[in-house]
């Protein structure tokens, strides 16, 4: 029997929350399943992720094959980083300071991309200050031009009228 690690949906209609379960790969997607090993709910901002990885470790070391989308949830939690060092055989005490190793470089990751994303919000804000400034100078322009144009009209009325005089 090949078992697979996979979502089931739960929920109701545009609430949906996710179990993550091991499952025989022919089973339905909502059908029946061997073990629970969590939860994923993606609506909240950040999204929630509980998994047991404990279980999930026996599973992936009985060769469980995880689908797509729970491989990226469990790169994300470090659970296959963790994975591929219990298959490496390292003890407890290296296991411990390489997954710390490992969160502290994803801080690392998420502190570089929160400032990629001020610098790129800054930059786009300082390209629409000079925008606005040409705009409003466009705008003054167009509003002495505009003061300007009734004055000059008048004085071509003046002339056509001596003239005609």
């Amino acid at each position: 029997m090949a078992v697979r690690l996979r979502l089931t949906r739960m929920g109701r209609k545009k609430k949906p929350y996710y179990r993550i379960i091991a499952v025989d790969s022919r089973a339905p997607r909502d059908g029946r399943y061997l073990e629970n090993l969590g939860y994923y709910n993606p609506l909240p901002d950040p999204f929630e992720l509980k998994i047991n990885e404990e279980r999930v470790l026996y599973w992936l070391g009985v060769g469980a094959i995880p689908s797509d989308t729970v491989n990226s949830l469990f790169r994300k939690e470090g659970i296959l980083f963790k994975w591929d060092l219990v298959k490496r055989g390292l003890s407890g005490e290296e296991l411990d300071k390489e997954m710390k190793r490992w969160e502290v470089i994803q801080l690392e990751r998420r502190r570089k991309q929160e400032k990629k994303l001020e610098a790129k919000t800054d930059r786009e804000e300082s390209k629409e200050a000079p925008a606005e400034a040409a705009a409003e100078e466009v705008q003054e322009k167009a509003e002495e031009t505009a003061d300007a144009a009734p004055e000059s009209g008048e004085a071509e009325d003046e002339k056509t009228v001596e003239k005609a005089s």
